[in-house]
């Protein structure tokens, strides 16, 4: 199959929305591989000068562009895949992620995060990365060993939906900042529009389950993605919500304002799964749920909170 290349560019990226009515950057074929380049950081956050501290060059030529912002996120894309159309699913292969920058920020402001009211004033840090030994150092002297990810991957929403933002993880994933989501695993999300039109961005090197104070180690990253196309065969979608698998653990998750409705919804997700994938009666499979089944909190600082439901491979199938 193919590869292709996305750089980040002032027309490639865009900052902060969502909408089915983008036209693609690419258009591959399924099963094809793309890698893409993205950026993290507005100008406001930027490292002075003085730091030592280099903005990759893509950043800033993308700052310079002076790009319409609607706050959240930039990010690259979208790509679209041949023949896909609504009901269908997208298996999003994360192969490869590559860290794009020596150093990442992390930082919060009132009225915003887990905490929104407890910080009068703005908090940011400049976080040096070591690439070649895999690990980040902070201020305090603590060296944390990185796991990058996207917190953004996602496809374009419902049309009816318009242009929405980046910031609230919905049914097409966007930010969905589940930190389970590095190289090796898959992500799959359901078709809302032709062609799919993936993109992503939001690159996080190290993250905790809850992302509370409402930023990882935002840095740029460079992903390399294979993209599958799963056709609807009858007349329903072959997928509802977004799910994911890794090496060891299938995924389900559930987004809601309401925490517990997020808990709700990944549990209701991960009882379909394994009654799709067993003999299991629902009853059994929620009663398996309870003993089996590690419910843990996504994020808290997206607008929609994040529940992700983590079943362990083998146990039933």
């Amino acid at each position: 199959m193919a590869l292709h290349h996305v750089a980040a560019t002032p027309q490639t990226v865009r900052w902060g929305t969502f909408s089915s009515s983008y036209a693609p950057v690419l258009t591959v074929a399924s099963g094809d591989s793309v890698v893409l380049e993205c950026v993290s950081g507005s100008p406001e956050v930027m490292p002075a000068p003085e730091s030592g501290l280099k903005i990759p060059p893509a950043l800033a030529a993308i700052h310079a562009a002076n790009l319409p912002r609607a706050g959240g996120h930039i990010v690259t894309g979208p790509v679209a895949v041949a023949g896909a159309e609504p009901g269908d699913m997208l298996e999003v292969r994360i192969d490869r992620i590559e860290l794009g920058a020596d150093w990442g920020f992390c930082g919060f402001r009132p009225l915003a995060g887990t905490l929104p009211h407890d910080f009068k004033a703005p908090f940011l840090t400049h976080i040096p990365v070591d690439r070649a030994r895999g690990t980040c150092r902070m201020p305090y002297g603590v060296e944390l060993t990185l796991a990058p990810f996207f917190g953004v991957m996602g496809v374009a929403p419902p049309p009816a939906y318009g242009t929405i933002s980046t910031i609230q993880p919905r049914e097409h994933g966007g930010n969905l900042d589940n930190k389970e989501l590095t190289a090796g695993t898959t992500l799959f999300l359901p078709v809302h529009a032709k062609g799919a039109l993936f993109s992503a961005g939001d690159g996080h090197g190290v993250q905790g389950d809850g992302e509370v104070c409402i930023n990882a180690l935002e840095i740029c990253l460079t992903g390399t993605f294979t993209l599958v196309l799963h056709k609807r065969a009858g007349a329903e979608p072959v997928l509802s919500y977004p799910r994911a698998e890794t090496p060891t653990h299938f995924i389900t998750m559930g987004m809601h304002e309401d925490l517990d409705q997020a808990m709700q919804q990944a549990l209701r997700q991960m009882i379909d799964f394994i009654c799709g994938r067993s003999n299991l009666s629902r009853e059994e499979a929620y009663q398996f749920c309870s003993l089996a089944v590690d419910f843990r909190v996504t994020q808290t600082v997206n607008g929609e909170k994040g529940i992700h439901g983590m079943l362990k491979k083998g146990l039933l199938f």
